[in-house]
């Protein structure tokens, strides 16, 4: 299911972001959220991948809290990677950390401060319907701006599932749980490990990482030889 909005945000925020979500959905803008939205005994990270894909646009809950998370910055680098339009609604004056700062200083912003918010939620309800504007719900002929084809399974690639094990569990020593659901869905298509290690690597954020990840990989490959 596409959703209008996927809303990124650090769990000390959580009050605000479900409040957010509240107003934008009354005005009929619907939205994808952590907990909420993820399904009883699902893989959490798949879930929040698949979520990104399927979001026309991400609005990401911006303060000192989610300038410093991981986890927000993962969903940020997500979101960049599939083409999905990025809306900062900043609620503290706090400029982005550098990490953040990549992704983000093409950005639009929209400032949520000084209190109360509720102007602000106005005001950002009415910006997301006039960058709908006109689009008509999916399945009536229109294009569907955050349609995406969905996540390949793994299967029919013909890779050892060890070295695609291994490989996982290199990539999660960067970049955390996630790694199972990037290199499951990458696998399907790669056509040796070399490529899938390359498709890897990408997900790393500097060239030092991506040269360490490769030879690591390398120096436990020759060892099993």
């Amino acid at each position: 299911m596409v959703r209008d909005i996927f809303v990124s945000y650090s769990q000390p925020d959580h009050d605000c972001a479900m409040e957010l979500v509240d107003r934008v959905e009354r005005d009929g803008i619907n939205c994808w959220i952590a907990p909420r939205d993820i399904a009883p005994s699902a893989d959490w990270a798949a879930e929040i991948i698949d979520a990104i894909a399927h979001s026309r646009t991400m609005i990401l809950l911006f303060s000192a809290h989610s300038n410093e998370s991981p986890q927000v910055r993962r969903e940020v680098e997500r979101a960049v990677h599939k083409q999905v339009s990025i809306l900062p609604f900043r609620i503290e004056n706090v400029l982005p950390s550098k990490s953040l700062e990549y992704f983000l200083s093409a950005q639009h912003w929209m400032d949520a401060f000084p209190p109360p918010l509720e102007p602000h939620y106005a005001r950002l309800c009415a910006y997301l319907k006039a960058q709908r504007g006109g689009l008509k719900t999916l399945g009536e002929g229109t294009p569907d701006i955050g349609k995406t084809q969905p996540v390949p399974v793994l299967g029919g690639s013909g890779l050892d599932p060890a070295e695609v094990l291994r490989i996982e569990r290199l990539l999660a020593g960067y970049i955390g749980p996630i790694a199972k659901h990037l290199v499951k869905s990458a696998a399907s298509h790669a056509a040796s490990p070399e490529e899938l290690l390359n498709t890897m690597a990408m997900e790393l954020e500097t060239e030092t990482d991506r040269h360490e990840f490769k030879k690591r990989w390398r120096s436990g490959a020759s060892q099993s030889r």
